[in-house]
């Protein structure tokens, strides 16, 4: 992934649904194109936030079962105001129904309680060693480097 949208964990009920926080600055990198004269974050960033949440939730909610959560479709996609740089995004995602492969879930993204996006995603999930087994110490690789990055987000060191 090029970028870490969740800076932290605000809330999280394993199962149910999780809070958690980004703070645009103005060193966002992707600020300079978007727009030169007038930074706003990306509406493709502020549902990639969504996602990454809604995959911590998943995450946490399956013991770090699976190495793989993507995006597999976005529903619903409304956007409200710009965030703009010195502004904290409040992203709150609950799950809804999951199977073995897919898991749905709802999400928001607010700037001092006004809404700026909101989505119903479905989140696919899997270990890459499903598809080729010799890749099980991929999978165990990158679990191991999210249960770390988890552990910096949620305030565990």
């Amino acid at each position: 992934m090029r970028f870490n949208l969740v800076d932290r964990i605000l809330d999280l009920e394993p199962g149910r649904r999780i809070v958690a926080s980004k703070n645009l600055t103005l060193g966002e990198e992707y600020l300079a194109d978007h727009f030169p004269t007038f930074p706003v974050m990306p509406g493709v960033l502020m549902l990639q936030a969504l996602v990454e949440a809604g995959s911590w939730l998943l995450r946490v909610t399956e013991d770090f079962q699976y190495s793989i959560i993507a995006l597999r479709e976005a529903r619903n996609v409304k956007y409200g105001q710009f965030v703009t740089p010195g502004q904290e995004l409040i992203i709150t995602v609950e799950l809804g129904e999951r199977n073995e492969m897919m898991a749905n879930v709802k999400g928001k993204g607010e700037v001092e309680g006004v809404q700026t996006v909101g989505a119903r995603l479905a989140l696919a999930r899997y270990n890459l060693a499903s598809i080729d087994p010799s890749c099980r110490a991929q999978d165990e690789s990158m679990i191991a480097h999210q249960r770390r990055h988890f552990a910096i987000i949620h305030g565990q060191r």
